[in-house]
């Protein structure tokens, strides 16, 4: 108790001295409490948005993360452009279904007025009254009424990259200091986070571009047609495995290959460039079935390299006066998907053999199918069809009804489609490969 304090002067004076003192200390606890509270909703923010990486969920994370530590009704992420002077990207949430109705048509802001005010002058910024502030322009037509503001810029590397507004506290009271230092901490960790995002932008088109390098454009396979399409996970910035390729061989048949290296690293995709110049080499200088092939490339492998395990389905379309003839051999691979005129695409089920690398003295086993004019022969990686919560033939009878549609489509079409249309959860790379033999002969 303070010395300068008035003492009670009897029993209900002090009665009522320490119900004022307790008031007092239930005041202090509760204050202190509730910061508390907001310091962990504070830390339980940043690592919400710290776990992010793509870039537009980062975004939208900050927003939603301070309008959550503010109890903020709207908010609202603007991205200046390259000059610094105005708003290139203007992203929004809060809305409601009828309030975006409303906004139709009505162009995003661009940073005048009042939001451009702290784009000139990057430092907190809050404003009671928004209506009655010399810098406010108004709202659009449609726009819900705003009152409050509160305004805070994010640095990344010392570089404001936009500013972060809230609007309107739920309990109707303007934004206070607290709720600016709060905001400013969170807009801090933001500055991480989006530099973290852009860093791993920046280095999954490296992974993606290395990985595009790596494979084949394929060459002109007339009288056949091919095309091939790879895409990356939608997710992990990593190289893969995957590849393919398809060319000519001197005897007139075509040669297809589809491959998978085990693995999401530099050492699977030098496996992978290693694995298929070492299979062409041996494909056009062999005139052997596709299974003498594999074994060869199998031993050969075993003997010079220690590639990782790695999945392939090899083929040779072979002209047989009118018609053709798919003979192909699999090493632990898909079965590919054949798509003939008039017919449902089916699957070319056959023995899958073992993967690369188990076993390279282990026999291999060719297989032949007809081929009418004009069929399409569509090989693919697991990336494809694979989803944790199906059954791989589940993922498979899906990519057969897609495509049941899609058989007349030109092949880079087709290609393109199936890849958009994928049954998988895009957890993992993913190669198309398709083929067609001509229409006559």
């Amino acid at each position: 108790m303070e010395r300068d304090q008035p003492q009670p002067a009897n029993v209900a004076d002090l009665h009522d001295f320490l119900d004022h003192q307790l008031d007092q200390i239930s005041a202090q606890l509760q204050g202190l409490a509730r910061t508390k509270d907001r310091l962990q909703a504070l830390l339980d923010a940043v690592m919400a948005v710290s776990r992010e990486l793509e870039l537009p969920v980062v975004l939208e994370r900050i927003i939603t993360a301070a309008m959550d530590l503010v109890q903020a009704r709207y908010g609202a992420l603007g991205v200046l452009d390259e000059q610094g002077t105005g708003l290139a990207h203007f992203i929004p949430v809060g809305l409601s279904e009828r309030e975006l109705a409303d906004l139709g048509g009505v162009e995003l802001p661009r940073g005048r007025g009042l939001l451009g005010t702290l784009i000139r002058r990057p430092e907190p910024l809050r404003v009671q009254e928004i209506s009655a502030h010399p810098h406010s322009a108004g709202f659009p037509p449609g726009h819900p009424p705003m009152r409050s503001l509160l305004g805070v810029a994010i640095s990344v590397r010392g570089e404001v990259y936009g500013d972060l507004y809230l609007a309107d506290r739920r309990d109707g009271e303007p934004f206070d200091a607290y709720d600016e230092d709060i905001v400013v901490a969170l807009a801090g960790a933001a500055g991480v986070a989006i530099e973290n995002a852009r860093l791993f932008e920046h280095a999954r088109a490296g992974s993606e571009l290395f990985q595009r390098l790596l494979l084949p454009t394929l060459s002109d396979l007339r009288p056949y047609e091919g095309a091939a399409v790879y895409r990356p996970a939608t997710t992990p910035a990593r190289v893969g495995g995957d590849w393919y390729d398809a060319f000519l061989l001197p005897d007139r048949a075509c040669a297809a290959v589809i491959g998978d290296v085990c693995g999401h690293d530099l050492k699977a995709a030098a496996a992978m460039a290693q694995t298929r110049n070492m299979l062409r080499a041996l494909l056009y200088d062999r005139r052997t079935p596709p299974s003498a092939v594999l074994t060869q490339l199998d031993q050969t492998l075993h003997a010079i390299t220690n590639n990782p395990l790695t999945t392939a389905c090899l083929a040779r379309i072979e002209p047989e006066g009118s018609t053709w003839t798919l003979r192909w051999s699999t090493a632990g691979h898909l079965p590919p998907l054949l798509i003939t005129p008039g017919h449902r695409p089916t699957y070319l089920h056959a023995d899958p053999g073992i993967p690369l690398g188990v076993d390279p003295d282990r026999p291999r086993r060719d297989h032949t199918h007809p081929l009418p004019a004009g069929s399409t022969v569509v090989f693919f990686t697991d990336g494809l069809v694979e989803h944790p919560q199906h059954p791989i033939d589940s993922s498979l009878d899906a990519l057969a009804q897609i495509a049941t549609t899609l058989g007349d489509l030109c092949l880079n079409d087709l290609c393109q489609a199936l890849a958009d249309h994928h049954p998988s959860d895009g957890h993992d790379d993913m190669a198309i490969l398709a083929l067609r033999t001509p229409l006559q002969t």
